[in-house]
């Protein structure tokens, strides 16, 4: 059987939240998906996203940093966005901001079913 490229499936996964297609998040995401330790399951997973996208409109995953090897990801995102309101409990109203998020991701079977994530808060406090 023939080495799967997790990289590749995580490019393509990046690429499928960037353009928001919720439909085709199944892909890529195994239904039983845990968020730092929290079991959120493929549905509430999207919610959560696309809770982010409703707080950031202009919401865009940029991929920094790669780094796979056969059950796991290792991703640098940068971002450069204007969260409305507030964000991560720090009040952003609008301004724009730019920070990276680190993120580890375990597959199985080709589709994302843990996820660590740790966002740069002190980058973005840095700019208020």
């Amino acid at each position: 059987m023939m080495q799967t490229d997790l990289a590749e499936i995580y490019r393509n996964y990046i690429a499928c939240l960037n353009r928001q297609d919720w439909p085709q998040l199944g892909q890529f995401v195994g239904d039983d998906v845990s968020h730092n330790g929290r079991r959120l399951g493929l549905s509430g997973y999207r919610e959560m996203l696309e809770q982010d996208f409703r707080d950031i409109p202009d919401l865009r995953f940029n991929i920094a940093l790669l780094v796979s090897d056969a059950s796991y990801v290792a991703c640098r995102l940068a971002f450069d966005c204007s969260p409305q309101g507030r964000f991560l409990g720090l009040d952003i109203d609008g301004r724009r901001v730019s920070f990276t998020e680190n993120v580890f991701y375990k597959f199985r079977d080709g589709k994302i079913v843990e996820v660590w994530s740790v966002i740069d808060k002190a980058a973005i406090e840095a700019q208020l």
